[in-house]
Parts: structure tokens; sequence; C-alpha cells
């Protein structure tokens, strides 16, 4: 069954439309105040139930797993819940655009880069990982409004690095949130429906993000196969335990070995990098650390760690476990291998360049044999090179 409702463009009071209308609840609690329209004031037929028409708004690979579940259920037409899926996506330096153009080619979806969002009638848009704030007029093109599938408990980790905060900070609990977008905002909207997971122990942030894409998409389907009762269901965020997620910037991988713990470098290794590797000092030359890991408590007993002077940031090749063992605020972390020119394993760092450092000066203490916080200049341009793990809507 269809009804006909009139589009109209601008803001309404939430009391009511024209002439008295009543606006749905779901439409007040998500901040907009009008009917659902177009430009040109003619009637358009909402559909009640499914199948749905569905515009899809993402970008990277927590969004791609988001659309092959939108795919898939188009595709299975048996069930009817989506009948027609389109794709916009933003511009990408690479040929092959971001994951979400090159599964949305792959399976022959049309496909819009933004600005350009179409002009075909839908009934609902979805934003997983988009990056793009969505104006008044652009989500009263939809009867239904528009869904961000977020990959955080709301209104915990608002922002555009959700899952990245979630490592960050050591967080148990996560979850996926499918809430309501409000115009020109980040993460505000109601919350329709909202489901937590333990964070597994040391998971990185690449981990994390595939077990929560599948729960993302698999709630979303739930979602949309009851849209009309889950907005009518929708509840406003709790104004308390909000806390935000920003970018995370190049600057963030610089470990600080005089303030940050051993914890906390883990944390940051596991959170960041598989997207910019940690980086120090070392002989004033910048070094990557590409392989962190806890050391063992075995290790620790060492007489060689014990029985001389050491300061945040002193390197020890441990021979026994091949690792290189650093000093940092409260303890020490491992490395395995390490980016100087080229990569290197801790062996053959030690080989390269801790021993022959030694032999060149025999008289040098461990305490000198350091690496230093990198400190990267301050540019106004900086900005432009943050990134943020694709898994939410910035």
């Amino acid at each position: 069954m269809r009804v006909l409702v009139r589009r109209c463009w601008g803001p309404r009071p939430v009391g009511g439309g024209p002439s008295g209308r009543p606006i749905p609840q779901w439409r007040a609690l998500a901040g907009l105040g009008g009917s659902p329209g177009g430009e040109d004031g003619r009637a358009v037929r909402v559909r009640e139930k499914p199948p749905w028409r569905v515009l899809f708004f993402g970008t990277d690979h927590f969004a791609r797993e988001t659309l092959r579940a939108l795919h898939a259920a188009r595709e299975n037409k048996e069930e009817e819940l989506i009948e027609k899926l389109e794709v916009v996506t933003v511009p990408s330096p690479s040929p092959k655009g971001l994951p979400v153009k090159q599964y949305a080619v792959q399976s022959q979806l049309p496909v819009y880069e933004w600005p350009d969002v179409g002009s075909g009638e839908y009934d609902v848009g979805v934003v997983a990982s988009f990056g793009r704030l969505l104006s008044e007029a652009l989500i009263l093109k939809f009867p239904y409004g528009v869904l961000n599938v977020h990959p955080s408990c709301l209104p915990r980790w608002r922002g555009p690095a959700p899952i990245i905060h979630t490592v960050l900070h050591g967080d148990t609990v996560t979850g996926v949130t499918i809430m309501q977008i409000r115009p020109n905002r980040f993460d505000v909207g109601p919350i329709l429906k909202q489901e937590t997971v333990p964070v597994p122990p040391k998971s990185t942030a690449k981990e994390l993000e595939a077990v929560l894409s599948r729960l993302g998409a698999d709630m979303l389907i739930s979602v949309l196969k009851n849209l009309p009762e889950s907005l009518s269901n929708g509840r406003q965020q709790p104004a308390e335990g909000v806390t935000h997620a920003p970018k995370i910037s190049a600057g963030t991988s610089c470990i600080k070995w005089e303030e940050q713990t051993s914890e906390q470098i883990i944390r940051l290794h596991r959170a960041i990098g598989t997207i910019i590797p940690l980086q120090t000092l070392w002989m004033d030359n910048t070094i990557k650390l590409l392989d962190l890991v806890e050391v063992n408590s075995s290790v620790l007993t060492d007489p060689k760690l014990r029985g001389q002077p050491v300061f945040p940031g002193s390197v020890i090749y441990h021979k026994k476990s091949q690792i290189l063992l650093v000093c940092c605020k409260d303890g020490w972390i491992g490395v395995r291998s390490v980016m100087l020119k080229k990569t290197l394993t801790a062996p053959d760092f030690y080989n390269g360049y801790l021993h022959p450092w030694y032999q060149n000066d025999s008289q040098a203490q461990p305490s000198q044999c350091r690496f230093q916080t990198l400190r990267l200049p301050t540019k106004k341009k900086q900005g432009k090179k943050s990134v943020a793990m694709q898994q939410c809507i910035k």
C-alpha cells in the first residue's frame, strides 16, 4: 500500500507541517521539521513497506561490508527487501577508487562521486564511513531520512575514528549503533538500534573493524526489515557519557618515551600501526617501529637489564628473544622490526647499527644509546595529512 505526501522544502514547526499536518515523531527526533520533498513541490509516492529504494554513501572497508549486505539483500528476490541500490562515494587519488567504489563497479551498481548524488527517487539513505556532512535539503529527499551505521556505542566516540579510539583507550566493550542522521551534524541523531560486543584482548583496530563491520551490516538489514517501526521507536542519545574520536594525525605516531607507559605505546601501535607506523629518532634519523610486542616477564629478569642504568628511550638488544628492548616511562616494550632506509629485523638493526656504534665508542654507556622523541614540524597544511581508519561517518 502506498500513500501520497506533498513534497516541500524548508523547516517546519515541530508541532506540524502545512495546514497543521502533524510531523511524524521520528522526523522531529531527527531534527527534521519539514516533510520529505523536492524543489518542484510535486507529490511523491512513499512506500509503507519493503522493497526499499536505497542510496548508499560510503568510502572504506567498513562501509564496503555494509554495501555488500545491501547488495546481497537486493539480489535475494525471495525476501524482497531492496528493490533499487545506488552508491555515492568520494573522489580518490587511486585510479581504482576507494573500496566502496571498487565493490560497486565490480557489482555493476550505479556510482556517483560526491557532491553528485544522482537524480533518482529513493525511500531511504544509508551512510557508513562517508566523511561528509549531509544538508537538510539532501536528507529531506528521502521519505524515511538517512540512517548511519556507526561503530561505537553512541554517545561514546562520536567522530571520524571511533574504532581507533576504542583500542587506543583500552575499552573492553564496544558495539555498533544504527542512528538517524541530523542535518549538518555528526553522530548526534536518534538511536534506532544498538548492540554491544566485548573487545577481543590484544585486538588491533583493523581486526576490530572486521568484527564491527559484519555486526553493523547485520543490524542495518534488521532495521530495514521493520523500517517504519524502527523509526517510530527511535530514542534520543543520552546527554551523559559523550566522548569524541577525532582524526589521527601523523604527530600521534611519534612516541614520547618519557611520557608514555609501555601499555600506552602498545595500545597506540594496535590502534594506528597499520595506518601510520610509530616513529622515533635514532641518531638524528627518523626510524619507524613496525612490529611491537609486549615484553615477557622472563626477559625482564635478565641481569643485563637490571645491572645497568637506563633511561626512557634506551635501546638494548636481547639476543635470546631476538628483539630490541626499549625503555619507556614505566617499563619496556619489544620491537621485532624497524624501518631505517629499509626494513630491518631486530638482529639486522643490532648488527648494522647498534653493535658498530658500541665498537666505535667502546666507552659509551647504554644510556647514550637511545631513541629520542620525534618532533614533527607544525605546518598549517599538516591537517591535510590527518588520517582516520575509515570505519565511520566523519
